[in-house]
């Protein structure tokens, strides 16, 4: 396939996965942006472009509600040229990892996006949940193993459709109409459609013989792998804290690191990550042209 050069930009599809893949697999960041499945189901809400520059992998986006931005440049020699040339596109670069504004933004305004930072946890703790710290995780769990009949499910070809029975009712209950809910609306249903081309990894846990949790991931680098995707019925108490087990013991028991994304600035959200005690965060900056 001939590739887009700047300053022409071609919306992401997937005959693209092996070359866009390709640039983030050399990169290796470990960023949850930089995979080529979270960019593509993302892509409908997203606005999602991408172009080469200067043997960069450049990728642009623009979102409802807010403002056009672009991911950091990967791949090329002469990265903050990219950049500089980025931001005659659009008005700034976000989500970019604090290792590339260490070695390229001295010249541009830099500010960290705190709602952005990714949880990174040893999938070692999130498997085993030892120790005192992660006594209140056992309980729940102890609770819904008495109270239930169930087994964690490969999510494969064979069980996409229960999985797609469980995030219609999911979303269904949920009642929110709001453009960032149908944008993950999107999102999910283009993972369970592209599950197998896209190479993702997922697992659900059956109760009481019905689909009750599923989670969906990827490789993002050779030692870290991260999770897009938790949808969780809220039918038991327990029942999340087992999804989270069971999927990192089965279906991520090869990484060292899993990736479980950012918390979006939600204060529910950020203490249940601070729960599980992550390893550490990966910081993320806004870049823009200095004044």
């Amino acid at each position: 396939m001939s590739y887009p050069a700047f300053p022409e930009f071609k919306p992401l599809s997937l005959e693209d996965r092996s070359v866009v893949q390709g640039f983030f697999d050399r990169a290796a960041v470990e960023a949850c942006e930089y995979s080529f499945g979270n960019n593509f189901i993302w892509r409908h809400f997203e606005k999602t472009r991408w172009t080469i520059l200067d043997g960069n992998l450049c990728l642009v986006f623009d979102c409802p509600g807010r403002t056009p931005y672009a991911l950091a440049p990967v791949g090329g020699t002469d990265a903050a040229g990219a950049v500089r040339a980025l931001l005659d596109v659009v008005p700034r670069l976000a989500r970019v990892p604090a290792s590339f504004v260490r070695e390229h933004g001295a010249d541009f305004l830099c500010a960290p996006e705190r709602d952005e930072f990714d949880y990174v946890y040893a999938a070692a703790d999130l498997a085993d949940l030892a120790g005192k710290k992660y006594d209140g995780k056992r309980n729940r769990i102890r609770k819904f193993e008495r109270e239930h009949q169930w087994r964690y499910v490969p999510l494969d070809n064979g069980h996409l459709d229960a999985g797609r029975r469980l995030f219609e009712e999911w979303f269904a209950e949920r009642d929110d109409h709001s453009d960032m809910a149908q944008g993950q609306k999107t999102a999910i249903s283009e993972a369970l459609a592209h599950f197998r081309e896209l190479g993702l990894l997922g697992g659900a846990i059956e109760v009481d013989g019905r689909f009750a949790a599923l989670s969906i991931g990827e490789p993002l680098t050779r030692d870290t792998a991260v999770i897009h995707i938790e949808i969780v019925s809220p039918c038991c108490e327990g029942l999340a804290q087992i999804m989270n087990r069971e999927f990192v013991r089965h279906a991520l028991k090869d990484f060292a690191f899993i990736n479980r994304e950012q918390d979006l600035g939600l204060p529910g959200l950020r203490r249940a990550k601070l729960s599980y005690h992550p390893h550490h965060l990966v910081e993320k900056f806004r870049l823009e042209r200095r004044p």
